[in-house]
């Protein structure tokens, strides 16, 4: 800070009484804030602390400031003490005694020593209104430093303590399950959480203004929050983990049912195959010329796995049962589905031959009920799809040609008769019998 100029004219009494009470409260605002730093729980803790980084770098600093400030605080006591000395000869003070006043109130004559840094002069002049200013700046300084690192101890490790507590217990859970370092996925970030708390405590309590995040444009002292990012980080990853070990002791409640539900999708997917298996030798034995396609066999993969999960269960291995119950669970069920399409798929031919005879049969039912069943060619096609549909092996292209020429012969001779009636009765068949074909 540059030294001011001449303190200019000479101050009348009442402008000397005025600066000096405003001075006096200066004063007395200066020094309760110097002893409310002095005693502030974050300065005792970073005189107390072995700290490290940029913690270290920053409070070496400001040791020497706060020494530099309370020589300031000194020197601004001893100048008001003079003008306080001067002012209290007499009631009214004279002409010398006036002037005197105004070069120690305005004057640049306080001797204070230099700055902190490096490159800081060996003292420095100022008047008591320039002195008040520079001990402003060096206070807010030190506090930014003792009220950022307070913030920070005030917040994290106690936050810390909580979730290696919360750890605690999620790797005791863990540990319950199978789920241990090296053997698990989970049991592995366990660890490294661990080790990340650990390591994070030890940073907090040596280098609290590492965590710290400053407002953007503040000049309070502490102006910003602390820097949770890392607590954050771990937090959320525990949380993954520790849903991740809930499901697995899930899984450990609900295993037995759901081994058994699995056994049954099993054992039906077998029965369904076993039935398409018989299906398919029923068909190559009645049905010609038809493609029927092959059955696999019993889901004897499947059948295995299910053996493993039913020893991961007895032996407690819950995080090894978990997956395996999810894929076996879906892929169980893909193969019941296979089997009933192998089935529908085997029984095609029997099914069509099925709908051939029913449809044959329905026809049959309806020419009788009109009074042609006696009709010698409809007998006689009739006949010939009949032997064709319920003879061993029967060839489907050949029966259902057979049924179509029946339908198309019952439907002619169906017709007939109703185009005569017609003709007898004018035409307009009011008169004669419709066919109901």
């Amino acid at each position: 800070m540059g030294v001011t100029g001449p303190p200019g004219p000479a101050m009348d009494r009442d402008e000397v009484d005025r600066a000096l009470a405003r001075l006096g409260a200066e004063h007395k605002a200066v020094e309760d804030s110097l002893l409310a730093l002095q005693d502030h729980a974050g300065r005792r803790l970073l005189e107390g602390a072995e700290l490290t980084g940029t913690t270290r770098e920053r409070w070496q600093r400001t040791e020497r400031t706060i020494t530099v400030l309370w020589a300031c605080f000194e020197a601004y006591t001893a100048a008001l003490h003079s003008a306080r000395e001067v002012r209290s000869r007499r009631r009214w003070p004279g002409k010398e005694e006036l002037t005197e006043l105004t070069g120690l109130l305005r004057g640049d004559h306080v001797q204070v020593p230099g700055g902190a840094g490096d490159r800081a002069a060996l003292t420095e002049s100022f008047t008591l209104e320039g002195l008040v200013a520079r001990m402003n700046e060096l206070y807010a300084r030190s506090l930014d430093v003792v009220v950022t690192a307070d913030a920070v101890w005030s917040a994290l490790p106690a936050r810390i303590d909580l979730l290696a507590a919360e750890l605690g217990r999620t790797r005791s859970l863990a540990h319950s399950v199978g789920v241990r370092p090296g053997e698990h996925p989970a049991g592995d970030e366990l660890a490294e959480i661990t080790a990340e708390l650990a390591a994070m405590r030890a940073q907090v309590v040596s280098d609290p203004l590492a965590f710290w995040r400053s407002a953007g444009g503040s000049s309070a002292p502490g102006g910003g929050r602390p820097d949770t990012g890392r607590y954050d980080r771990a937090a959320l990853a525990l949380e993954d983990i520790r849903r991740e070990i809930e499901a697995v002791l899930q899984v450990r409640q609900d295993s037995e049912d759901r081994l058994l539900r699995l056994r049954d999708v099993l054992s039906r997917a077998d029965r369904t195959l076993a039935e398409a298996r018989t299906a398919r030798g029923e068909v190559l034995a009645k049905i010609a010329a038809s493609e029927v396609p092959a059955v696999s066999g019993p889901p004897t993969a499947l059948q295995e796995r299910l053996a493993t999960a039913a020893e991961h269960r007895r032996h407690a291995r819950w995080h090894r049962l978990s997956p395996l119950l999810d894929a076996l669970e879906r892929e169980a069920e893909d193969e019941l589905i296979r089997a009933r399409e192998s089935l529908t798929a085997v029984t095609a031919p029997l099914a069509v031959r099925a709908e051939l005879r029913g449809r044959l049969d329905a026809y049959k039912a309806k020419v009788a009920r009109l009074g042609a069943a006696e009709d010698p060619l409809l007998v006689e096609r009739y006949d010939a799809a009949r032997r064709m549909l319920w003879s061993a092996p029967c060839d489907l292209r050949v029966a259902e040609q057979a049924v179509l020429r029946y339908q198309r012969a019952a439907a002619d001779a169906l017709s007939a008769p109703r185009d005569s009636v017609e003709r007898a009765g004018g035409g307009d068949g009011t008169d004669g019998r419709e066919s109901q074909w």
